[in-house]
């Protein structure tokens, strides 16, 4: 029998001595009894994370939460009414019709939802201040409720239906915990039932490979359920079984789920997923390695720094004031308020942030001391900047996380840290973002690796354009209520800014569920040298004969945008959105054309012929090189979010929308479009930027090459869709390149193979060039003098990284 934790570990833990005594035939029942402390000691550890420590349940904001908790745990006490096929009358778990089809997938969910109302009623009974406090009738309910579910759905020897998460995770998760908060109020025989019917439906073959269902933040999660279920009922083998089968999800993959190299995470083959499944990893591995340090069972895996690498170098760039990114959270922006929550708790970008915020506060307990003080002081100023959402102020978020956020809130010793700043560019899952003093964005694109979105389980059904080029942007002190304020359900998703579009009319999850449609494309990704960076997107429609060519040269105060070999024949109007700004439900910001104030009257539209540049108060400014014809549009919409989830809340939310957005025609071919966006700022810096007709050289803006040069940043940037000339640069091939002139008289160039095809490449600067610093090992050939040619050799394998090479000036 395998001895997880030494005699003295356990005494240590529980403060305990004693005298062992060396009796003969004593020997097994001794280590039978150290075991049997070890599983304990690991039962109140679990009990402790998932209640959280540290905090008084009289201060606030805790006081106010636990007598919410208990106030719900007594509404689903009071309503419980066990009966043929539920616990619930509201929850009906039983499938007349048992499969796999989306009514089964509804019918299952009522098993997890029925799990979570008796683990709420358990945390009621075991905390202090819900004022059920050790309620024995609120414990006979609770076991009166695992013993129905065990008798009526979740039994060995069932048979699921719908969908597997349920059975697998939703459920054991839910039911596992509820044991351990009330294990010393169940008898042996109902233990062994409940970890029977988890075995059952979770077997060991679950996790035999790494592959469908059991990857990265589902294997995870099932790792989870493993841990807990040896827990509960004190399985050294389901112990060990859960901590081997996190070993896989550690080491960076090349394809499919999981953690990339350059910081991409991807789940369900297909969808750019940190926000969401990427959270549920995050947050599992940390509860797991809390759970198991320091026993017999301790996750010694030496790729676990993998991930600890991955919070830095994955998550952080996507956090930003606190909130993560909607562009890496697949199909849950679109879960903002469901159907029958009575205390309209919404998730948005700033709730999932927080959960993670508190996520890595828990994995810093098992990183070194630097990592781990380092985070705090990332995670304590992301807080102190989350102005719109805070953190302790989220009705959403648990105890447990709350205390841990609240702890770095209060701890002196932490010194937040400000927000990184540059770009990161990451080609296993076309995201890109950019970061600045004042601002950030992110953009969002789809290929043949990455779809244009996802849809399923009757979630995100009009997420269609969010892969065409969106381009998501905050600042440090206004605009974070943008995606938050009831964005989704409320926009016209025909006007996502940034995204060049068909309006050809699309039906609800068109393209299939899962990330089913992708484009046909190769050209997806961009070059860096992490302060500047140009980033290209070859776009074709989803269900369209859309095409069309989408740069973005991210610099210091702004983000240049073209679009060039623009075409279509669906007959549908094609348009490419500026910006889509939403105002809130009474917003009346400014919208300044060229100088002149335009009218705050709603609805308003205007064609605004030869605009130069446009600014909207509270945001701020447009400027469109070489003047250009601009479509202007207030108007107030209405939407549910129903309208884009099926469990969604029915009731009707209006928003009002400033749109900016050029208008292609209905049969486009070769259309373009060029303009900055300036975050934060004023209308007199917009107009002196317009004004400014020499800040911006536009190079090229066609179907066969795009670029722009800065002079006063010595940038240059040219996304090559086919080899040719963009001014001083030539490339034999398709490419992305970007150069940086340095005060220092060196120059960093940076160029990569989005497509991931080149096996040769030269690449020619016109300029003088007296030698090469420094170079990979793709560049197999260097020549200087009056110019600067480079030979690359094979870029296919680079997975479309920058390739970085410094040179001195002539």
């Amino acid at each position: 029998m395998m001895t997880p934790w030494t005699r003295r570990d356990v005494l240590r833990a529980t403060g305990c001595t004693a005298l062992v005594l060396a009796v003969p035939g004593q020997a097994y029942a001794a280590e039978t009894a150290e075991t049997a402390d070890a599983y304990d000691t690991l039962r109140t550890i679990w009990r402790d994370l998932i209640l959280g420590t540290g905090f008084s349940p009289t201060a606030e904001p805790f006081r106010t939460k636990l007598a919410e908790l208990g106030t719900a745990a007594a509404g689903w006490r009071d309503s419980m009414a066990p009966a043929n096929g539920s616990l619930w009358p509201d929850l009906v778990f039983a499938d007349p019709e048992p499969d796999t089809d989306q009514e089964s997938f509804g019918y299952s969910a009522k098993i997890v939802d029925s799990y979570s109302r008796l683990r709420t009623m358990a945390e009621a009974y075991v905390r202090q201040g819900t004022g059920l406090t050790g309620n024995s009738a609120l414990a006979a309910d609770v076991l009166t409720g695992l013993d129905h579910l065990y008798a009526q759905v979740y039994y060995e020897n069932r048979t699921r239906y719908g969908n597997w998460w349920s059975w697998q995770i939703g459920a054991p998760q839910l039911l596992l915990d509820t044991c351990v908060l009330m294990y010393d109020q169940l008898s042996a025989t109902q233990i062994a039932g409940y970890c029977a019917a988890v075995d059952h439906f979770l077997p060991d073959s679950a996790v035999a490979s790494y592959t469908g269902t059991s990857t990265g933040a589902n294997r995870v999660d099932l790792c989870r359920v493993l841990a807990v279920r040896g827990v509960v009922g004190k399985s050294s083998a389901k112990l060990t079984l859960a901590r081997n089968a996190l070993s896989p999800v550690f080491p960076y993959v090349t394809s499919g789920d999981g953690l990339y190299a350059d910081g991409s995470f991807i789940q369900h083959t297909y969808v750019p997923y940190t926000g969401s499944y990427g959270a549920v990893m995050l947050g599992g591995i940390g509860m797991l390695m809390a759970l198991l340090s320091g026993s017999g069972w301790a996750v010694t895996d030496p790729n676990r720094q993998i991930v600890l690498d991955a919070v830095e170098g994955a998550w952080a760039p996507f956090l930003y004031n606190g909130l993560m990114m909607d562009g890496v959270s697949g199909r849950a922006p679109s879960r903002g308020l469901q159907a029958g929550d009575s205390r309209q708790i919404q998730q948005d970008d700033h709730t999932r942030g927080h959960g993670i915020l508190a996520a890595i506060v828990l994995l810093g307990q098992g990183a070194s001391s630097t990592e781990n003080a380092r985070w705090r002081g990332l995670v304590k100023g992301w807080m102190q900047r989350g102005y719109y959402s805070p953190a302790t102020s989220d009705a959403s978020l648990g105890l447990a996380p709350l205390a841990r956020l609240t702890a770095v809130q209060n701890d002196t010793s932490v010194t937040a840290i400000a927000e990184p700043t540059g770009p990161r560019l990451f080609a296993a899952m076309d995201r890109a973002t950019h970061r600045r003093p004042g601002w950030a964005a992110s953009i969002s694109m789809a290929s043949k690796r990455i779809t244009y979105y996802e849809t399923g389980n009757g979630e995100n059904l009009r997420g269609w354009h969010t892969g065409n080029g969106m381009l998501y942007w905050w600042g440090d002190t206004y605009g974070n209520g943008q995606y938050s304020d009831a964005f989704w359900p409320t926009v016209d998703p025909y006007r996502l800014p940034g995204i060049t579009v068909s309006r050809k009319p699309l039906a609800d999850a068109a393209g299939g569920d899962w990330g089913a449609s992708r484009p046909d494309v190769n050209w997806v990704g961009g070059a860096t040298d992490g302060r500047h960076a140009a980033v290209g997107q070859y776009l074709k429609g989803l269900s369209s004969t859309l095409v069309a060519k989408k740069s973005w040269f991210c610099l210091d105060d702004t983000i240049v945008c073209l679009g060039a070999g623009i075409g279509c024949t669906d007959g549908a109007a094609v348009e490419t959105i500026v910006d889509n700004r939403n105002l809130g439900a009474a917003g009346n910001h400014t919208l300044t054309v060229d100088g002149t104030v335009q009218p705050a009257t709603l609805p308003w539209s205007a064609t605004l012929t030869a605009t130069d540049w446009a600014h909207i108060s509270g945001f701020g400014g447009y400027v469109l090189p070489g003047g250009a014809t601009l479509k202007a549009l207030r108007e107030q919409r209405t939407g549910r979010w129903s309208d884009i989830n099926k469990g969604g809340s029915t009731t009707a939310v209006s928003r009002r929308y400033l749109t900016l957005y050029v208008d292609h025609g209905t049969a486009p071919a070769d259309a373009t479009y060029g303009y900055q966006l300036m975050p934060g700022a004023s209308t007199a810096q917009t107009a002196a930027r317009a004004a400014d007709t020499g800040w911006l050289r536009i190079l090229a803006n066609t179907d066969d090459q795009q670029g722009v040069r800065v002079d006063s940043l010595g940038f240059t940037g040219v996304n090559f869709w086919f080899g040719g000339t963009a001014g001083d640069l030539v490339a034999s091939a398709p490419c992305a390149v970007m150069i940086r002139e340095q005060s220092d008289g060196t120059a960093v160039i940076c160029v990569s193979d989005p497509m991931r095809m080149q096996t040769s490449l030269t690449l020619t600067w016109n300029r003088a060039v007296a030698s090469v610093i420094s170079k990979p090992g793709t560049v197999t050939g260097a020549t200087t003098g009056s110019s600067l040619k480079l030979t690359f050799g094979d870029l296919s394998g680079t997975s479309g990284a920058s390739q970085k090479i410094t040179v001195r000036l002539g």
